[in-house]
Order: structure tokens, then C-alpha cells, then sequence
């Protein structure tokens, strides 16, 4: 008899090769040891996969482990050398390799123009570049953002343009624990940026475009179009878009806030919560196919084309994408075996799909939608078998209620390492916005399939923008209920793995009743608690200095124990926004709230702080020269100042000079200058990132 676990394994062979996958693409993208050195790796598990089939029964049966074993480091060089593939920088042909200033380029627009606030933002390939005479077609992506006053005529999806406007590289995030933007690009292929003025460019006669790109995107505009005639309310037509393209441009922020701090963010993203609405549906109509031997290949095939179709006019975004696959995966293999494990079919999609873009592991909503199904899948019977109603109503309520629990599980891990916070009623805003999103998503499709009749077209827009105000207002109403959010919750990288260890354990005790799954869950706890409190009691007695990275603004962090001071532009306080962005997510880290620090005193200029001087200028500071110079540890210049090297040096003594991102570009270059003249240490935040000091 075959011990639960084994049988699991059997039956989801994929899932057991996903591993080797992944750690063969991590190892790349952190060690970087480069293709010639995976592909010396390669034969030699190989090689002892093959011998394996050589031996005799007996050795086999006392070497069980060592197929399994090998395939994962077949796999795993397999991954190493898909990640350096996909690695743009490493391609012969990248444009970066020899790119230098001043080179023309010849650009083509992949994608409509997005609006922007200041600016229409532009994604373009790199098709060729001019050095001096000669002329070579190169390959890359670039980011091109046209000024709003002199946008040319014509430009858009297609339109192929030269220019020799110096590109920029993308700027690493610099601040402790903010989003990486540069990683995110180059994962697709993007790697530098340029804004365009009308008198940059030469536009080319002609446009470079793809027939399914052009028909997705048409698509795209058609239903925006059908919406925004006849949803009234800037808010709800927003809303609108998201639901149902995934659009979010249109979105009123404050709104995405909400959802996100309500736990329902998911329903404004197109992803396996629509597409497992059209596929239930499907699976409903066709019922009568599947349920015959010989349509039911027929009924699969429809079910998958209508997956499809409702990928492609949903604007194909990557999330739907991904979750299309997945579906298809599933009814591909529920048709192939009765008997088909759903894990495999699941491991099959993420392997066809890391395959196809070996970085994806890195992308959250990839993470959050295989952890969110498998959780379902896991845990949906345990807990709706934790209560029994018999009236079908209740029943029905608890049911819907079971799966939002169940598909929470799983995907809290994910949720605090990358959001660092928990909505506390996640469980009755979903109760009422999952199914009122699901109503409304198939009024939208109704309406764009009814949009040729003025007069029920217009009805239809009026009843949607009416649930959706209704679902908006319900939002708003729980965010303000008290404890709805609990934020700034620190996960270490250690802690994710642990916890996702213990529902791991809790899983495979709950699926197998096996004594060693719950065994693993209680020592994880035990080491998440420990990890945790080793955190905490650094975090007690952490002494910092942290001048972080904001264009155009002065913002500094002193830091003692779980406490800060803030000293800065008094617009960081109220513009949430800016401050989510470039404050939070350090503060976050450091695991810090606002106080006055004892140790941390102002007075005229000076900071005295954990037993370091810092001196911050003021503007037009005039500062004489002394015979016994006070001894200070950094000045930070901020804003337009107009003292000079020579001056501070002969009024003080100091160890570094840091020049804050308020400085402008032209007055940061003249102090480095001045200070590489003098020999003095210092640290350019605008060109070098946060300045982060430990004392």
C-alpha cells in the first residue's frame, strides 16, 4: 500500500520538478555563475539520471531517492540557464553594451500612450543604433515620457522614431525597503528611460505594429470607450475599467487605498476571481458536453476558447494571462484522467509559464494566485466542514464565506512580507464584494454585448455605476471601523518562510493525517516566535541616521530604539501618498514609530544625537572661521544653500558631507566638485541613494 504522501508525489510529478526550477533561477539571478558554468553542470545529473535506468531492480529499491534527487538538479540548471537567457543585459545584441551619449536610436512604440500627470508615459523597443557611420540593429526596451505641451501629432501604438537624446539608466530604489522599480523594469526587458520634447524626435513614415497586439489593444479602447458613455461618475467608471480590463489608470487613489486596506484590493484586478467566474459559468452552459463521452472534448475545447476569448478582450493583461493558463491547464487535464491531481495541472501552468518567463517567480500577483488556489483547494473542506447549516440559504453564505477564508490562508505569508499589513474584516468586506463585484463584472459584459442599443446600454450604465457606488460606500464604511488594519507589520525573509513552513505543516497533517506535518508546524512556530523576537529586541536597541531619497525634498529619520524624529519638508507629513512611498516602507523596516527620542536634541541648526554633532545649514548661513574648530561628525546640505567648502571648513571640522535630494542638480555638482578638491568625504543622496548610517 502506497503511504499517502508517496501517492501524493506520484500523482503530481510537476510539482516535484518545480523546485530544482526555481532554485536554479534564484541561484542565477543572486550568484550570477553564467550560462557556460550551468551548462558544464548540466551532464554530469544527467548523466546519473541515465545510469540510474542501468542498475539492477535491487539497487534501485535502496536508492529511492536518487531519480527524484538528480531530476531536481537537472532542473535546476535548466532554471540557471533560462534566467541568464532572459537576462536582457546579457545579450549580445543589447543596445547597453555599447550605447554611449549622443547615438541615435531608432525607437518603436509597443503599446498606447499612457496619461500621466505631468506627462504621457510610453513604452518603446530598441530597433537600431547609429554610432558615427556605421548602423547595427540591437534589441531593448526603454521607457519614453513626452512632455504634455508639445506631444506630437500622430504618436502612438507603432510609431517608429530616431532620436539622439541622451538615455538614462533606472535608478535603483534607493530608500530601505521601497519597491525595487529598477528590478521590475529590467525583469521586462527595460532598462533605461528618456523624456522627449517635440524637437527630439524624428518620426519615420509608417507604423511597425502586430495584428494580435493591434487587435488586443483596439479591443481594449472599444470597451473603455462603451463604459465611460454610459457609466456616469468618474469614480465608478474608473472602478468600472479596473474590474473588468484590469485598467487602472482612471482609478481614484484614495479608492485603491481602501480596497487595499479592506482586503478586497483583488476585485479591481483582473485575475483568477473573474476568470473563475467566466469559467464556472462555462463549465454551467456546457455541462450537457461534458457530461457525454463523446462531446466531452468538444465541451473542453469551448470552455478553453471562451477562456481565451475572455483573455483577449479583457486587454490580455499578465494576471488574466496567467490565470487563463491555469484554467486551461486544469480542464485540459480533468479531460486527459478522471483521477488527475489539480496540484499537478497547477505545476504544470506555473512550469509552462516560468519557462516562458523564468522571472516571474518574482512577480506578486504570480505568487498570490497559486498560493490563493492551492490554499482553496486545500483548505475549503476543512472549513466549511467546521460548521453545519441546514437551511440552503446559510449553507450558500457559509460556503462563500469558507472559500474567502480558505484562500486567505495561504497567501498571508505573501501579504505581510510584501504589504506589511493585515486587513482585520477582510471576512465581511468580501462577504458583500465578491459576489457584488461578480454581478456587477457580468453586467459589464452584458452592457458591452447590449452597447449597439442607446437606450439599454445607458439603463445598464446607470444600474452598474448604482452597485458600484453601493460596494464603494460599503468599503469606505468598514475601513473606518476601528482595528480594520493592522499595518506596519514587519516579516523578515526568514519569518515569510517559516510561517509558510507552519500552514505548509498544517496542510500536510490535515491532508495525509500525518503526525510529522503537524510536528513540522509546531517547531516553525516555535522558530518564527524566536525569529520574531530576535528582531524586536535589535529593533530596541537600533541607533540610526537615515536621510532618505526624495526628489526635490529634505526628509531625515533619527532613529533610537522603536522611535524616530522627523526633521523635513512639513509636506511629507500630509501628503500620504509621497509619504506611503518613500518613508513608510523604511520606518516599516526598522520597526519605528513617531516619538522624541531622548537622545535626540535641536537647537539653531545643530542636532545632537546618540553622541554625534550633525550640523544642517540654514540658507544664507554665514558662518566665521575659528582658532579651535568645534568638532562635528556630518553636515547635511539641504535645499539652494549658499555656503561654500572653504567656508565650513574654516568654521568647523567635520568627517562627511551629505548632500541631501533637495539640492539641485547643478548646485550638487559644484559642491562634489569643491569637495573632491579639498579631500572632503561626501554623499551625493539624489545620485547615490539614502544615506543610511549605524551607530
Amino acid at each position: 500500500m502506497i503511504a499517502p504522501a508517496a501517492y501524493f508525489w506520484k500523482r503530481a510529478p510537476f510539482l516535484r520538478i518545480l523546485p530544482g526550477l526555481v532554485s536554479g533561477i534564484m541561484i542565477e539571478w543572486y550568484a550570477r555563475p553564467g550560462f557556460d558554468t550551468w551548462l558544464k553542470l548540466l551532464p554530469l545529473p544527467l548523466l546519473l539520471l541515465v545510469s540510474f535506468s542501468f542498475i539492477s531492480y535491487f539497487r534501485r529499491y535502496s536508492l529511492p531517492a536518487l531519480p527524484g534527487i538528480t531530476a531536481i538538479l537537472v532542473f535546476t540548471c535548466i532554471g540557471g540557464m533560462l534566467a541568464w537567457q532572459q537576462n536582457i543585459t546579457n545579450n549580445e545584441k543589447w543596445f547597453g553594451k555599447n550605447y554611449e551619449a549622443g547615438n541615435a536610436l531608432l525607437l518603436t512604440i509597443n503599446a498606447p500612450l499612457v496619461e500621466k500627470e505631468r506627462s504621457w508615459r510610453a513604452d518603446a523597443n530598441v530597433n537600431g543604433m547609429l554610432a558615427g557611420n556605421g548602423h547595427s540593429k540591437v534589441r531593448g526596451k526603454i521607457i519614453i515620457y513626452f512632455s504634455k505641451d508639445s506631444l506630437p501629432a500622430g504618436i502612438g501604438y507603432g510609431t517608429r522614431l530616431i532620436t539622439t537624446r541622451p538615455l538614462q539608466e533606472i535608478r535603483r530604489s534607493s530608500n530601505p525597503g521601497t519597491f525595487d522599480f529598477k528590478r521590475y523594469c529590467l525583469f521586462q526587458g527595460i532598462t533605461h528611460q528618456v523624456f522627449l520634447k517635440a524637437g527630439d524626435i524624428k518620426i519615420l513614415p509608417g507604423k511597425k505594429t502586430s495584428g494580435l497586439e493591434a487587435f488586443v489593444f483596439t479591443t481594449k479602447e472599444n470597451i473603455l470607450d462603451i463604459l465611460r458613455q454610459n457609466i456616469p461618475g468618474d469614480k465608478e467608471a474608473g472602478l468600472a475599467e479596473a474590474l473588468l480590463l484590469g485598467y487602472k489608470n482612471d482609478l481614484d487613489k484614495t479608492l485603491v487605498q481602501s480596497y487595499s486596506n479592506t482586503g478586497v484590493v483583488h476585485v479591481i484586478a483582473v485575475s483568477g476571481l473573474h476568470l473563475g467566474l467566466v469559467y464556472m459559468l462555462l463549465m454551467l452552459f456546457l455541462k450537457p458536453l461534458r457530461s457525454n463521452k463523446r462531446t466531452r472534448w468538444l465541451g473542453a475545447l469551448l470552455i478553453i476558447a471562451g477562456l481565451w476569448l475572455f483573455t483577449l478582450l479583457a486587454g490580455a493583461q499578465a494576471s488574466v494571462l496567467r490565470s487563463a493558463l491555469m484554467f486551461s491547464c486544469i480542464v485540459i487535464g480533468e479531460n486527459l484522467a478522471r483521477k488527475t491531481s489539480v496540484f499537478n495541472t497547477m505545476a504544470v501552468s506555473a512550469f509552462m509559464l516560468i519557462c516562458i518567463d523564468p522571472f516571474i517567480i518574482w512577480d506578486v500577483g504570480f505568487q498570490l494566485s497559486y498560493a490563493a488556489v492551492a490554499s482553496i483547494i486545500i483548505f475549503m473542506k476543512p472549513v466549511y466542514n467546521l460548521i453545519y447549516f441546514r437551511n440552503p440559504i446559510l449553507d450558500t453564505a457559509w460556503k462563500m464565506n469558507a472559500v474567502t477564508i480558505s484562500a486567505q490562508i495561504l497567501t498571508i505569508p505573501f501579504t505581510l512580507y510584501h504589504f506589511n499589513q493585515f486587513p482585520s474584516w477582510f471576512l465581511v468586506t468580501n462577504f458583500v464584494a465578491v459576489p457584488l463585484s461578480s454581478i456587477i463584472l457580468l453586467g459589464e459584459i452584458f452592457l458591452c454585448a447590449i452597447s449597439f442599443i442607446p437606450v439599454i446600454a445607458i439603463l445598464t450604465g446607470k444600474c452598474l455605476a448604482w452597485l458600484i457606488s453601493i460596494m464603494n460606500s460599503y468599503i469606505g464604511w468598514v475601513e473606518t471601523m476601528p482595528y480594520a488594519l493592522m499595518n506596519n507589520i514587519q516579516l523578515s525573509t526568514a519569518g515569510a518562510f517559516l510561517l509558510f513552513l507552519v500552514i505548509a505543516g498544517m496542510a500536510w497533517w490535515l491532508m495525509g493525517r500525518s503526525v510529522h506535518g503537524l510536528k513540522l508546524a509546531l517547531v516553525s512556530i516555535l522558530l518564527f516566535v524566536a525569529d520574531d523576537r530576535g528582531y524586536y529586541a535589535i529593533a530596541c536597541q537600533q541607533q540610526k541616521i537615515v536621510v532618505y531619497d526624495v526628489p526635490k525634498k529634505t526628509a531625515i529619520d533619527f532613529i533610537s530604539g522603536r522611535s524616530y524624529r522627523f526633521i523635513g519638508d512639513g509636506s511629507l507629513i500630509t501628503d500620504m501618498a509621497a509619504r506611503r512611498f518613500h518613508l513608510e516602507p523604511a520606518r516599516t523596516r526598522f520597526r519605528v514609530n513617531p516619538g522624541s527620542p531622548a537622545n535626540c536634541q535641536v537647537t539653531s541648526g545643530f542636532v545632537q544625537f546618540a553622541g554625534k554633532r550633525i550640523l544642517l545649514p540654514r540658507k544664507n548661513a554665514r558662518y566665521g572661521s575659528a582658532s579651535v574648530k568645534p568638532q562635528l561628525d556630518f553636515i547635511i546640505i539641504t535645499g539652494n544653500q549658499y555656503s561654500r567648502i572653504d567656508e565650513l571648513s574654516q568654521a568647523f571640522r567635520f568627517r562627511k558631507l551629505i548632500l541631501d535630494s533637495s539640492v539641485p542638480a547643478r548646485a550638487a555638482g559644484s559642491w562634489k566638485k569643491d569637495c573632491v578638491a579639498a579631500g572632503i568625504n561626501f554623499h551625493d543622496v539624489a545620485a547615490e541613494g539614502a544615506f543610511v548610517m549605524n551607530l
